[in-house]
């Protein structure tokens, strides 16, 4: 048998000029086209597809929030006596929850964005949260608004208000911490693990835990009875 030709090339390596081997591709892995990487590129982003996403997620921040707002307005009276064996520490557990699925949603969508299970992860937990903050009427000074709207039952929608707010406080200072490290640590430190997304939802649960933590046992809960 015959020694098969090989594809050799003359470069420089470590100062010496040699005679090396290189890998030989008769026939070409990509076919010829006239597209160019920008047009590639284009044709994959599916603006379409994200144009109706948005309007999902607007439908998803208005439309639960308003009906959450008329069913507080309308059955006011029935929720206060109906929904008063709820405890406050429990209220503000589910609405952090469901506050928690919506952010999880949206950073596993912007971590990975051709999966649109998180894409629908994160519109149905807005959807969910917006109806809760419907109905306990959040707002700047939600105090107010669910005394007149729930009189002395008013502990409860506050319960849910806090549970919002700590996540969305939770996720502001997980956001100002993160910034923080990746300007503060260098990439050959041995504390670049913790820019890793892996490290990132961590510490980000880390800061949601300590902030339901926060609402739970610092006595929010009571003052805003």
């Amino acid at each position: 048998m015959g020694q098969k030709e090989r594809n050799k090339a003359t470069e420089v390596v470590d100062g010496v000029v040699e005679t090396v081997d290189v890998s030989k591709h008769p026939t070409a892995s990509i076919e010829p086209s006239d597209l160019s990487l920008a047009d590639i590129e284009r044709r994959k982003s599916h603006p379409v597809r994200w144009i109706l996403f948005m309007a999902l997620v607007l439908l998803a921040m208005i439309a639960p929030y308003w009906w959450g707002r008329d069913i507080a307005v309308r059955d006011a009276s029935w929720m206060v006596a109906n929904l008063n064996f709820l405890d406050s520490k429990g209220v503000a557990l589910i609405s952090w929850t469901v506050t928690i699925v919506a952010l999880t949603g949206l950073g596993l969508m912007v971590a990975d964005a051709k999966k649109w299970l998180w894409g629908a992860i994160f519109v149905i937990g807005l959807a969910a949260e917006q109806f809760v903050a419907g109905m306990c009427l959040l707002s700047f000074n939600f105090w107010n608004a669910t005394y007149v709207m729930y009189g002395e039952a008013a502990g409860l929608a506050n319960a849910a208000n806090l549970g919002i707010i700590a996540a969305g406080f939770g996720v502001a200072v997980y956001a100002v911490l993160w910034v923080g490290l990746l300007v503060c640590i260098k990439k050959e430190s041995k504390l670049n693990v913790l820019t890793r997304s892996w490290a990132s939802f961590l510490l980000f649960f880390a800061i949601e835990l300590v902030a339901l933590a926060v609402v739970l046992f610092g006595g929010l809960l009571t003052s805003m009875a």
